[in-house]
């Protein structure tokens, strides 16, 4: 057990939180095809900006961290939206709910701090 797994806990965090992250992300696209565009405007952008903001956030940036490409900068967008939806969104919610946007920011801010390991397009950058 001397052997240190870093680089790899580091591709498992990766897949793992963008994987799933992608779960969440994905059903929103198709929003941003209809009219008029319905989705929440928690932080007063508007609605259409608000869209393409969790789109960033939830599509881009973790296909960008799953393939280790930019992690360091694609984690701060999955960060922040991890942050508008449990202080924002679910702010009046119980902890129970914001519990889930909590654990993925916690993920994406260690990934930031860490950055991609070895296995990854741009190894440690």
């Amino acid at each position: 057990m001397k052997k240190n797994y870093y680089d790899l806990a580091l591709l498992i965090a990766r897949l793992g939180f963008g994987g799933f992250m992608l779960t969440h992300g994905i059903p929103k696209i198709e929003r941003l095809f209809s009219s008029p565009i319905e989705f929440g405007d928690p932080i007063g952008v508007g609605p259409t900006l608000s869209l393409i903001l969790a789109l960033i956030g939830e599509v881009i940036a973790p296909i960008l961290i799953i393939i280790g490409l930019k992690t360091k900068l694609a984690a701060i967008p999955a960060a922040i939206t991890m942050f508008v939806a449990a202080f924002i969104v679910h702010a009046p919610d119980d902890f129970g709910t914001k519990e889930k946007a909590l654990l993925y920011l916690v993920g994406f801010l260690v990934i930031f701090l860490t950055g991609p390991g070895k296995y990854a397009i741009d190894k440690n950058n």
